[in-house]
């Protein structure tokens, strides 16, 4: 127990002391564990939400549609009850196609069911404002009437009839919006579509009236809710030539809005999670002699391997769960959000499942574990004497390289020597250009693609959900990455800065001036972020081809080349500041602080 409390104490206490370092490794470990936990529950939440609402409504295990209509139609669609395996059953009712138009002048394609004025035992909508179905108005599902911002007390024009809205009400037997057809007038394919509810006879007069497209279709329950394909494949060949549409097929249906969501939350915690080792990294090893040497003084007073150990790992470890944590909880408040981007399905959402919280947490482990492993490794097998008296690195010095050196302009000098003597550091500072890069070029492909919005006539009249969705999930994880990348960065350019504050102030006592310094030190930034910026742009196209349709449009190279040097600008930019602030130090206190 007394193990325990030292090193807890000793971690608290190193925390406390390096405030910033803390914050940034909580920082990137709950950006991408929030985002990874996101892309592993959208499946979970989409299925809960269905389930939550097919309860809700009493669903039908099965909806028998036909294209074909008349008596006989009817009479075969009536005739599905009598299998013994149906235990309930609603209809046939009629699917009237029409065209909906609102005051705003907005238009979209509309079905409109015939129901009764009091619900029957399936396929019971379930009204979330206003009132159910009266002679003279409709119900709006819910989702289409979000997308339209029609409510309760508004007017809409169907077929050119006006109707009141006296309701706004939610199903699960049919798919979410903008997909409520089912199938297309006739038996054939369907397009983007709203749901309205009409009493049967409404139904009956709009469609005689203008001479509009109907379909009949039947709600079943069955015995065995499983069961669904067994029930298919006995009556695939009934007269009704009826299709069949399972609960199954409508939960994996709601899915389909998330098609484009899911990889970007999931491949971009791959890229977050990556940013985060470098950032981390990268203060690890700025951190190096520090922990040498605190590892020399620990040694010196008897402590063993498996404690130095303890101590050095403990603060990243405990830091990166906390990150976890955090991230989980982010996510949970998230997912209800990302998981319905309609208003189609109701119901709550349970946190991340144990799979994705065990996911996230090696993740988070995994990111403490890389950036930190090789300094405490170093520390440990340092002897005690060398570690009490440890500074940095002295490079080798090749007088070919110096004399050549010497031909260029101060800055690219001391940019290039300090590059040069951190080779490591170098490769982390390209890395992360190109994992920004690569989020950017997806941004931009994904705003190149051509978008067939919904309405009437091929207008574009209301967005395309699954489209836009998307596009501000791209946006929000481009976002991020490029938030860890600004982190990165500077703190990339403080850590090279105070690693060489003893050589710049020597070049200060040979004639540098602040600025030459200030440029030398963001030159050292620049150098490496060139190819990472060049790299990022076939790297993000080659990552998007795994992805992409296979008629997905790329985007503009103008775009991507705009993006690659945006990127170098704002590295230019952002290490300006920390550069003069180094820089600025005075030179007989840093060298006196070095001798010391």
């Amino acid at each position: 127990m007394g193990s325990i409390v030292l090193v807890v104490r000793l971690v608290l206490a190193d925390v406390r002391r390096h405030r910033a370092q803390a914050a940034m490794l909580l920082l990137a470990v709950t950006v991408a564990t929030a985002t990874m936990a996101l892309g592993l529950s959208l499946s979970g939440a989409s299925d809960a939400l269905y389930e939550q609402t097919r309860a809700a409504t009493a669903g039908p295990d099965l909806v028998a549609l036909s294209g074909d209509t008349g008596p006989a139609v009817t009479s075969a669609l009536a005739s599905l009850a009598d299998d013994p395996e149906v235990v309930a059953h609603h209809g046939p009712y009629r699917i009237v196609y029409a065209g909906l138009t609102t005051r705003e002048s907005t238009a979209s394609p509309v079905v409109v069911h015939g129901f009764a004025e009091k619900p029957g035992a399936v396929n019971r909508p379930l009204v979330t404002s206003g009132q159910w179905v009266r002679s003279g108005g409709t119900v709006l599902e819910r989702g289409f009437a979000t997308a339209l911002g029609v409510g309760v007390g508004d007017r809409v024009t169907i077929a050119g009839r006006a109707y009141p809205v006296v309701g706004i009400a939610v199903t699960a037997a049919t798919s979410i919006y903008p997909w409520a057809s089912q199938i297309g007038p006739g038996g054939g394919p369907s397009d983007y579509t709203g749901l309205a509810w009409m009493t049967r006879s409404d139904a009956r007069r709009l469609a005689s009236s203008q001479d509009l497209p109907v379909t009949l279709a039947m709600d079943l329950r069955l015995r065995d809710p499983a069961a669904t394909e067994a029930f298919i494949d006995a009556h695939h060949l009934s007269a009704a030539r009826a299709n069949f549409h399972s609960w199954q097929f409508r939960a994996q249906q709601d899915l389909v809005i998330l098609r484009n969501s899911q990889p970007i939350l999931v491949v971009g915690s791959w890229l977050l999670s990556f940013l985060a080792i470098t950032g981390v990294a990268a203060l690890a090893a700025g951190r190096a002699v520090e922990q040498t040497r605190r590892a020399g003084l620990l040694k010196a007073v008897g402590a063993a391997p498996g404690l130095i150990a303890a101590v050095l790992l403990t603060e990243y470890l405990a830091l990166a769960l906390a990150g976890d944590a955090l991230g989980l909880v982010i996510a949970r408040l998230t997912v209800p959000v990302i998981a319905s981007p309609t208003a189609s399905r109701i119901g709550d959402v349970a946190g991340p499942g144990g799979a994705t919280v065990i996911t996230t947490t090696v993740l988070a482990v995994a990111v403490a574990v890389l950036s930190t492993l090789r300094p405490t490794l170093r520390a440990m097998r340092t002897a005690t004497v060398t570690a009490l008296s440890a500074t940095a690195h002295q490079p080798r010095h090749r007088p070919w390289l110096t004399a050549l050196s010497a031909l260029l302009p101060t800055p690219l000098l001391l940019g290039l020597r300090l590059t040069a003597r951190r080779p490591g550091r170098a490769v982390l500072q390209a890395c992360s250009t190109a994992t920004t890069v690569i989020a950017i070029v997806a941004l931009l492909t994904l705003h190149a693609q051509p978008v067939r919005g919904y309405g009437l006539n091929g207008s574009s009249v209301l967005p395309n959900l699954m489209v836009e969705h998307g596009r501000q999930v791209m946006l929000a994880v481009t976002i991020l990455l490029i938030a860890l990348a600004v982190v990165n960065t500077l703190t990339f350019t403080w850590t090279t800065a105070i690693e060489a504050r003893a050589n710049m102030a020597i070049a200060r006592t040979l004639g540098a001036t602040p600025g030459q310094i200030a440029a030398g030190l963001s030159t050292a930034q620049l150098l490496p972020s060139l190819p990472g910026a060049v790299l990022g742009i076939p790297l993000g196209v080659g990552l998007l081809s795994l992805f992409a349709a296979r008629n997905a449009v790329e985007a503009p190279f103008p775009w991507l080349l705009g993006a690659a040097l945006a990127t170098l600008l704002a590295t230019m930019a952002l290490t300006a500041l920390p550069a003069r602030l180094a820089a600025r130090r005075p030179v007989a206190q840093t060298l006196s602080a070095e001798a010391a």
